[in-house]
């Protein structure tokens, strides 16, 4: 019997046991650093003179692995391999499925440090961020498993004297999955599992950033008794890989997590039919966000200054859900302002490897430069208020940054920075916060910071997101407690998490018969 599901807990590191246990998988990880990760096409592991090199974005003369790199040709190998799979995977007991996510789960969960060590290497994740990041990982697997159970029956129809009608689910085919490297477990685990749990078969394209997480995740599920061809991996570029498999006419699905721009562009390859093509694609996407976090005038300002801290810090702010705007209410603003400056002042940045470091580096260069060039655009648009510097000599580190008296239509407070900068606008009342809080393009997470109910109740209808929070931060939602995902620019509002996920995975099939 499959006990009720309860996310996975997060490890207390004040206790002296887990911080010696994290300190012996971080020296045991690092030992095995550098290694090399082929690619999985029919279950046979595929090893290319054309390679990714991933390297620790804390210290980037440290080589995390190297990894075989796809091209179109072995993409094509990828898509034929899941098609031929596919004909005997999708009549597989549901329940037989879950099974193999559950094993998943148990072979994490008793390697749990060994895994966050990876994200500490290859992202610069914290430990608790890592842990965390671990966590949610272990929850999709046990959550879809669970819900694939509940759903394997259909639901329930009426019938008529003399006829009986079903509502039963199958899966789509062929999906492809491409999922982002800033939760570089937690989201590439869970879009790889729901379309497999569902009967689908997988060709997962990481990102090159964590492609190594991803082929220590790959190897795990090959453990737990996955058939050969049902998920194949295959590291490649977006240009050449990536449009391949999306343009594909046996590609049914596409499960697809990042940027706004690359969201829309697949989407677009996807409407179109190719060759040979009988279906339409399916797609789904988690596309970012520019997120706020609302003062009320009523507000306890000691929560206020924790969300935004935490909202727009957390994971040095790469985080779709970070808090990267602060809408204050004008009564409140200076002392909130001020109060967030010294808890802001009081944060660690440094080696995530490190015990105690709140904030590691930012991912590569490429985002170390473009976070950088908005610190210029901030002290055009607004004031700077701390941090504003970084030093990318050894790794990629930023100090977490706040502009405040922003116009609410600047580009600080619209284009999504994906970083460690939080931007204050003053609102002259609630109304005007929510306007304000509405007016990008986005409309992923939120959180309000009051302790007056009507303006709460009001917040419920009109403050347009996806996922909005009431006295507590915007981030660090919850497997199957706070279902994920957003509205508008922020994609497709798939709701990761949720009761109704693995149903966008498969379609819904009538059968009824007359006596």
């Amino acid at each position: 019997m499959v006990q009720p599901y309860k996310h996975e807990p997060f490890t207390d590191f004040e206790q002296q046991e887990h911080k010696k246990a994290f300190e012996d998988a971080l020296k045991q990880v690092k030992e095995q650093l550098g290694q090399h990760h082929d690619l999985l096409i029919n279950g046979e592991r595929v090893r290319t003179d054309d390679t990714i090199t991933s390297t620790n974005p804390a210290n980037t003369k440290q080589v995390v692995g190297t990894i075989s790199k796809a091209n179109q040709d072995l993409a094509e190998k990828a898509v034929q391999s899941a098609s031929d799979a596919f004909e005997d995977w999708r009549k597989w007991d549901p329940r037989a499925r879950a099974e193999i996510l559950f094993r998943a789960a148990s072979k994490i969960r008793r390697r749990k440090h060994e895994f966050s060590s990876y994200l500490v290497y290859e992202v610069g994740k914290p430990w608790k961020e890592a842990d965390a990041d671990t966590a949610e990982a272990i929850d999709f697997l046990e959550y879809y498993g669970r819900q694939m159970i509940e759903l394997k029956e259909g639901k329930a129809v009426e019938s008529r004297p003399g006829e009986e009608n079903r509502y039963v689910y199958q899966p789509i085919g062929v999906t492809v999955v491409i999922p982002p490297w800033n939760l570089a477990l937690a989201i590439m685990a869970g879009t790889t599992v729901a379309p497999l749990v569902a009967g689908n078969t997988v060709v997962m394209k990481p990102a090159s950033n964590s492609a190594v997480i991803a082929a220590k995740f790959v190897e795990v599920l090959e453990e737990s008794g996955l058939p050969k061809g049902v998920l194949n991996f295959v590291p490649g570029s977006g240009g050449e890989v990536g449009d391949y498999l999306v343009d594909h006419p046996k590609t049914a699905l596409i499960s697809f997590t990042g940027s706004r721009d690359v969201g829309l562009r697949i989407m677009e390859r996807a409407s179109v039919r190719q060759a040979g093509q009988n279906h339409l694609k399916q797609v789904i996407a988690e596309m970012g966000g520019k997120d706020t976090v609302v003062v009320d005038k009523e507000a306890d300002i000691d929560t206020a200054v924790d969300a935004i801290v935490v909202s727009a810090f957390g994971f040095s702010g790469q985080k779709c859900s970070s808090g990267s705007r602060a809408v204050v209410h004008e009564d409140v603003y200076d002392e909130v302002l001020e109060k967030v400056k010294a808890a802001t002042e009081k944060l660690t940045v440094g080696n995530a490897s490190e015990e105690n470091v709140y904030m590691g580096p930012v991912v590569d260069q490429g985002a170390y430069d473009k976070i950088m060039s908005y610190m210029e655009v901030g002290r055009e648009e607004g004031r700077l208020v701390t941090g504003g510097k970084g030093d990318d000599s050894k790794g990629y580190f930023i100090n977490p940054t706040i502009f405040a008296d922003l116009d609410p239509n600047s580009r600080m407070q619209q284009e999504e920075i994906f970083g460690p900068v939080v931007c204050f606008t003053k609102a002259k009342d609630f109304d005007e916060a929510i306007e304000i809080a509405n007016n990008t393009e986005y409309g992923l997470t939120g959180a309000v910071i009051s302790d007056n109910r009507a303006h709460l109740e009001k917040a419920k209808y009109d403050f347009h997101v996806g996922n909005l929070y009431f006295n507590r931060n915007c981030t660090g939602a919850i497997v199957g407690y706070q279902p994920f995902g957003g509205f508008k620019m922020s994609g497709t509002d798939s709701k990761a998490g949720g009761p109704d996920y693995i149903a966008l995975h498969m379609q819904a099939k009538t059968i009824s018969e007359k006596f």
